[in-house]
């Protein structure tokens, strides 16, 4: 998990958007920590690598913009 510096309120599903090389990739249903203080959004580690992942995947094919969901994490 990202390093906390503030005291979260547990999980939500928050929205992610990535934007890398021309592509534009919007991911909904992202389990997300939000900070009590700030209402930062953080991600568990291994979330966030599928979320590059699939970030990667859509810069390799080509596409622009993409919006997905966020499944089995």
């Amino acid at each position: 998990m990202l390093h906390l510096q503030q005291r979260c309120d547990g999980f939500r599903q928050s929205a992610v958007t990535l934007e890398r090389d021309g592509l534009t990739l919007v991911i909904c249903g992202v389990p997300a920590q939000v900070c009590e203080n700030g209402g930062e959004e953080y991600v568990e580690e291994a979330v966030a690598e599928r979320l590059l992942d699939a970030a990667e995947t859509d810069v390799r094919s080509g596409v622009r913009f993409d919006v997905q969901e966020c499944v089995g994490v």
